[in-house]
């Protein structure tokens, strides 16, 4: 059996702020602090692997969880957050501008090619979860730290949920209803071939926090 520990990045400059993240949003002092919490707590953990999105915030979490939990790491595209137009990046959440996107996005999240530029719709980031799944069941390591983004754990979950059978609408009402704390761990178990070959152990837990 193998167990992977989802963690999400530390605070961004963007969550702070409430604007849009690119890839190359930073952490903020906060969110330095908050990386070195779980780091701590990581210490704890059997790991024998890391592997982090390649997003700024992702990668300076892992930086500083390496500090103490010396293993092997790889950085992977699979892992990154949903990507949203880059004509919101910078642009605050209650910027008209947003607002009015971010209505458009919602209405087109289910409807394969209708993107109002670069982002990522429903089936994109399907196809992705499955990949990233498929990617930690073939890992040789039993103990694995999976450093990654609120958005994307979501519809990861979701998609461990519900399989190739997972729509737009009962993932967009799993990412309603759900939420994740910067540095919150999240634990899968795979269990190997089989109908229930993955298992949810722990949700968000964020305990290290106080």
């Amino acid at each position: 059996m193998k167990t992977i520990y989802f963690v999400r990045h530390g605070q961004s400059e963007g969550n702070a702020n409430r604007i849009t993240q690119g890839s190359e949003t930073p952490l903020t002092l906060r969110g330095r602090e908050q990386a070195a919490i779980v780091r701590d707590r990581a210490t704890r953990l059997p790991i024998e692997k890391i592997i982090s999105s390649t997003m700024a915030r992702a990668r300076e979490t892992t930086a500083v969880i390496l500090e103490k939990v010396v293993v092997p790491v790889e950085y992977s595209d699979l892992f990154v957050e949903r990507r949203r137009p880059s004509e919101m990046f910078g642009v605050a959440f209650d910027d008209p501008r947003a607002l009015e996107m971010d209505i458009q996005l919602k209405k087109n999240f289910h409807i394969e090619g209708a993107r109002l530029s670069d982002e990522e719709i429903f089936i994109d980031i399907k196809k992705r979860a499955c990949l990233a799944l498929e990617h930690l069941a073939r890992q040789k390591h039993d103990h694995v730290l999976v450093v990654t983004h609120g958005f994307f754990l979501r519809v990861l979950v979701a998609y461990l949920f519900f399989g190739e059978g997972l729509n737009s609408h009962e993932c967009r009402q799993f990412i309603h209803l759900t939420h994740t704390t910067n540095t919150g761990i999240t634990i899968f178990n795979f269990h190997g071939e089989g109908k229930s070959k993955w298992s949810l152990v722990t949700w968000n837990d964020y305990a290290h926090l106080g």
